[in-house]
Parts: C-alpha cells; sequence; structure tokens
C-alpha cells in the first residue's frame, strides 16, 4: 500500500505546524510548503534556513509563494492529500490592505484550483481552512422563534447598543450556529474565506477529488504568534498583560466567542484527510461552548498573575459582529470527531508555552490608532 504523503500550505504556522505532527504521528509522510511571512513568524525561533525550530524535522520543507509560477505545481510532486492553510488573517486589517488579501486568499486559490484542474498530480483528497466568520453574526431566536437579523448598522451602534436586535429593539437571544445558517461576511478577510470555501468545493468536486471545508472558529494554543496585533484576541491580551498593559476591550465586552484548541483543529484536519467519505461538504470546528471576551480577559489576567483588568473602550470595530458560537454536531455525525480540551485545560498550556518564548512586542495601541485613522473603529 503506498503511504500517504499530505502537503500542508502554511505548515510552518500556527495551526499548520501542530497539523504537521499530527499527520506524521498517524503515518503520513508530510511537505510543508510556506513563505515565512515575517508578520506571522518574527516571534518564533528559527534555525539557520530561517524555518521555525518547533516544526518537526521529518517534514519536507519548500519555501515559496503560492503565487509565483510553478511553486505549487513543483510542491505536489507524490502528494496524496493536500491540506491548505496559508492564508492572510485577521479582520481589522483585511479592512485596510484589501488588495493584498484578496490576492492572497482568493487570488492564491484560484491559481492552486487551475493547477489541480490541469491535471497531472496524483492528489485524491483535499481539507481547506474557512472560517467562522462567514457567518456574520451567529444564529440567534426572538419570542417568535429562530431569527435571522441583519448586521447591526452605524445608527444602532453609534448609540453603543450593541446587542443584536429584532425590528422593535429588543434584544435577541443567541443560539449555537450551525452550518445552514446564512452567510453574512462582514469582512474582506470574511468575503475571502467564503469564496475561498466556494470555490474549493466548487472545483473539488468538478474534479471528483473529496474535499471538505473547515469552518474554524477561535483557534488557541501554542505556536501563536503574540506580536502579531492581528492574530487571534487571546494571544493579542497575552502580548498586552506580558508588557503589563490592560487588554483593549471592544464594546462591552460581553460579546461571545467559541475557542477551540489547536491540537483540537489538527485532529478535525487529520481526521477529515484520513477518511474514506466522498464528501463535497463543510463543518464547523469549534468547542461548542460560548465565553465572553472579558471573560477571557480575566482567565489569562489570572493565570499569568497579573493585576491587571481590562481596558473597555466602549468602541465598535468595523466587520466585527457581536455572537458566534459553534454547533458542532453535524462533524461529529459525519466524522466522529469531538473537541478532547476544554478552555479550562487549554488556556494553561499556551500561558506555559508562552514562558518559553520570546517576550512579545505589544502593537496593540499602534494597530488600534491605525483602524482608526481610516475610521474603522468608531
Amino acid at each position: 500500500m503506498t503511504r500517504k504523503h499530505a502537503l500542508v500550505t502554511g505548515g510552518a504556522g500556527f495551526i499548520g505546524s501542530h497539523l504537521v505532527d499530527v499527520l506524521l504521528e498517524r503515518g503520513f509522510q508530510v511537505s510543508v510548503l510556506d513563505c515565512l511571512k515575517p508578520q506571522v513568524h518574527a516571534d518564533a525561533q528559527v534555525d539557520e534556513d530561517g524555518w521555525p525550530i518547533y516544526l518537526d524535522a521529518r517534514a519536507r520543507r519548500i519555501r515559496g509563494d503560492l503565487l509565483t509560477d510553478g511553486v505549487f505545481e513543483g510542491a505536489l510532486v507524490g502528494v496524496t492529500h493536500l491540506a491548505h492553510l496559508a492564508a492572510s488573517v485577521g479582520v481589522g486589517q483585511s479592512m485596510t490592505d484589501i488588495v493584498d488579501y484578496t490576492r492572497n486568499n482568493t487570488l492564491t486559490a484560484a491559481m492552486m484550483l487551475e493547477a489541480l484542474a490541469r491535471g497531472g498530480h496524483t492528489v485524491e483528497r483535499i481539507a481547506v481552512a474557512s472560517s467562522m466568520s462567514i457567518y456574520g453574526e451567529g444564529a440567534y431566536v426572538s419570542e417568535a422563534g429562530p431569527a435571522a437579523p441583519p448586521l447591526r448598522g452605524h445608527a444602532q451602534l453609534a448609540e453603543r447598543r450593541w446587542e443584536v436586535e429584532d425590528e422593535a429593539g429588543r434584544a435577541l437571544v443567541p443560539i449555537p450556529t450551525d452550518e445552514t445558517k446564512l452567510l453574512q461576511p462582514a469582512s474582506i478577510y470574511a468575503v475571502n474565506k467564503r469564496d475561498h470555501e466556494e470555490m474549493f468545493l466548487a472545483v473539488g468536486r468538478a474534479l471528483a477529488i473529496p474535499t471538505v471545508a473547515l469552518r474554524l472558529f477561535n483557534a488557541y494554543g501554542s505556536r501563536q504568534a503574540l506580536s502579531n496585533p492581528y492574530t487571534g484576541v487571546a494571544a493579542i491580551f497575552i502580548s498586552r498583560l506580558l508588557n503589563d498593559r490592560p487588554p483593549l476591550v471592544f464594546e462591552d465586552g460581553e460579546q461571545m466567542r467559541d475557542f477551540v484548541h489547536v491540537r483540537d483543529v489538527a485532529r478535525a484536519f487529520a481526521t477529515v484527510l484520513e477518511s474514506e467519505r466522498t464528501v463535497y461538504d463543510y463543518y464547523n470546528v469549534g468547542s461548542g461552548r460560548p465565553i465572553g471576551v472579558n471573560g477571557i480577559a480575566a482567565v489569562l489576567a489570572r493565570l499569568l498573575h497579573k493585576n491587571i483588568a481590562p481596558e473597555v473602550l466602549g468602541r465598535y470595530r468595523v466587520g466585527d459582529i457581536r455572537h458566534c458560537f459553534a454547533d458542532i454536531g453535524k462533524i461529529g455525525r459525519d466524522f466522529g470527531w469531538r473537541p478532547e480540551h476544554r478552555f479550562e485545560t487549554g488556556m494553561p498550556e499556551l500561558v506555559e508555552w508562552v514562558a518559553t518564548a520570546s517576550p512579545p512586542v505589544d502593537r496593540g495601541a499602534a494597530s488600534l490608532d491605525e483602524l482608526a485613522a481610516r475610521r474603522l473603529v468608531v
């Protein structure tokens, strides 16, 4: 039997490197294709060739940009399974760097898919990273039942009425978001990811290559880029606290998110890649448990032994949503995947890793000023 060979684009990054670990544990041969973008890898300790030292030495390494002609095609030699994680990430920055995000996410997807459509490769299964951001707001109910409210408008937010409301101005109740929810992307990043997902599923189906898009909720864990002000909220808060500064919290801090451990995300990718199911579909990957942003700040301050309360800004960032947390029943039914890490046990692991990492540079205030200058924070 031919050994499975996975190519992980973005495989030197936060989620990608954990996926490399899991695939190697499960007997895959693994190749990594990564451009080693400084914004992502500035914190990491690297070897003499610029690769992060946490990347498993057994993985074949290819340094290159997916937008460069021939790079992707060359990396596909002998590959049976493709995991596409390389992307520009972050809601806020996507609203200022619109061309770069669209080029790095949507155009890259188009170039990869066109290369696959030309044939001459051995890819038999694809998993692609999508995002919970494509939902826009999560799911809600009103007194009358399920509700599909529009995104909050500028007039409402200017009055600091943060909750999603019905037509009568009554706050709606957030509930777990499943995959049937209407997509309402509220940022360029979200639009990119929606297009990205649909492109891979459409071409995968046309080429009869089973393809799965995983809608990732808020991943956290070791190897996050702590000095990147556009990464996940947990990493941004940690960077502020370690620099003895309060975490900056938008709105009132009561917005709810779903935090899933990076090892569980890696297991989800490996599980759908290993499966023999012929499927062209999308799945939520989260913990299924909501937590408020103020609660995250409090937990991190306690774990880092910092008596620093968050600074609640009472301002909103264009492109943000109020509440979104996952219904993970579908991936459980179809693939048997369940998260193994709870927030209470997973977050201490992140903090322990932070203690051994390079001290982060806090760029949170600078990124806030940049967004405000472009009228993206109000």
